[in-house]
């Protein structure tokens, strides 16, 4: 197959009068065209106003269909039809630079917000897409059968699938609020994003002067059961799930964790809540274990069953720490950007246990009524040193919480190696 060469490539490195073009991005600005377009695409690297690319962690796989000549390098998409099944109306945290540090506000329908923009050439891509769906999840069938929830023709059809509101968010960091949001120096932040990406992106020490980063990181998904437009209002109730992906548990029912449990838990709450006259909301993070990523989880339950006295509540945390150096690198700092951008200031219940999203959201200036945990008969055995050790360590349960011989006596199943 004969592959087209590659074009002469533009460094944007530093700056210089030949970027003359770019548009200036004023974060915070209550108008989407006084805040200006983020500019993230290749199509015409004059105009890139942002460092990075859209797509997040999917950006190799669209370099390798380049370079595979599968896909037209200069592509430009057309958005006609695309726009967001529900418009979500611009919320007053939307101009607060201090509310938003991790998307963008003004990032869904940018052939609305930006047309102006891009009839000038600028190719402008949206970070956030509005659709609609249904879910088919067994647990769901369960509750209908044992009566927890009824088919209502409307929320939930007669088979038991649910209509929900999907919302899916790219990560847009505005470099200076997340270093203030992190409490550390803008210029340190760059620096280290710079080192620890392997120096990617050059632009983080060389070009002070382009503030917005589109990382190569997972992406955000919220399910919205009830009317969008009730996320907003606090005399409505809101019953809430902020869940970090746990493939295993999530998509395959990996016992070791109680992840799918509860947010099946989760999501059965928020469609009674809405049955009611409420609203419910899941969001889903892309931080699959605790952000440390699934291989480094893999080798922690390997180290928690193998070590000495078998896999232990008392050692839970610990082993993390010894393989990973930390024991969560999740930044919960960053995760109520998503609750603001619906406007939301108060969540009546809220599916957690994590004091660490608890004290994220509050410090954001949403109000939290009710704390709600999972049930024990929802926790399968194996996840009970999982669940032993985080109620230990301080997280939220109205439950008895156990320490010393107690915890060390709560153990998970031996490792199945194969006798040899």
């Amino acid at each position: 197959m004969s592959m087209e060469k590659s074009s002469h490539v533009i460094l944007t490195s530093h700056k210089s009068e030949v970027y003359k073009d770019a548009l200036p991005i004023n974060w915070g600005a209550k108008d989407p065209k006084e805040r200006g377009p983020v500019v993230a695409s290749i199509s015409n690297p004059l105009h890139r106003n942002a460092i990075g690319s859209h797509s997040g962690s999917y950006t190799v796989y669209r370099a390798l269909s380049i370079a595979s000549g599968q896909f037209p390098k200069m592509h430009i998409p057309d958005f006609k039809n695309t726009e967001s099944t529900t418009i979500i109306k611009p919320q007053e945290s939307w101009t607060d630079p201090d509310k938003f540090v991790s998307i963008d506000p003004w990032g869904a329908d940018v052939n609305v917000h930006f047309k102006d923009y891009m009839e000038k050439g600028y190719d402008v891509r949206p970070s956030i897409a509005v659709t609609q769906a249904r879910l088919q999840l067994p647990e769901i069938y369960e509750a209908i059968k044992a009566g927890r929830l009824k088919p209502d023709g409307k929320l939930i059809n007669e088979k038991g699938d649910i209509k929900v509101t999907k919302v899916a968010f790219e990560p847009v960091w505005y470099l200076p609020g997340i270093a203030k949001r992190l409490g550390i120096d803008e210029g340190n932040l760059r620096k280290i994003l710079f080192s620890e990406t392997g120096g990617m992106f050059p632009e983080l020490v060389t070009r002070p002067d382009l503030k917005v980063m589109l990382p190569p990181i997972g992406s955000t998904t919220a399910y919205i059961f009830g009317n969008p437009a009730d996320l907003a209002k606090p005399e409505i109730e809101l019953t809430c799930r902020v869940h970090d992906e746990c493939n295993g548990s999530d998509v395959f029912g990996s016992d070791i964790c109680t992840c799918r449990p509860y947010l099946m838990y989760g999501i059965e709450d928020a469609a009674r809540t809405a049955q009611k006259g409420g609203v419910g909301l899941i969001a889903y993070y892309r931080k699959e274990g605790r952000a440390l990523g699934e291989v480094t989880k893999f080798l922690v339950y390997n180290a928690r069953k193998r070590q000495e006295g078998g896999d232990s509540a008392a050692t839970y945390f610990h082993r993390t720490e010894c393989v990973a150096g930390v024991e969560d690198a999740r930044f919960q700092e960053l995760m109520p950007d998503i609750l603001q951008w619906f406007g939301i200031k108060k969540i009546h219940n809220i599916h957690s246990m994590s004091n660490m999203k608890f004290d994220a959201i509050v410090k954001s200036g949403i109000e939290i009524v009710n704390r709600i945990s999972i049930p024990d008969e929802l926790i399968p055995p194996d996840a009970q040193v999982e669940m032993e050790a985080k109620k230990a360590a301080g997280y939220f349960t109205k439950g008895e919480v156990k320490s010393g011989d107690a915890l060390k006596n709560i153990k998970g199943r031996e490792i199945d190696e194969e006798k040899r």
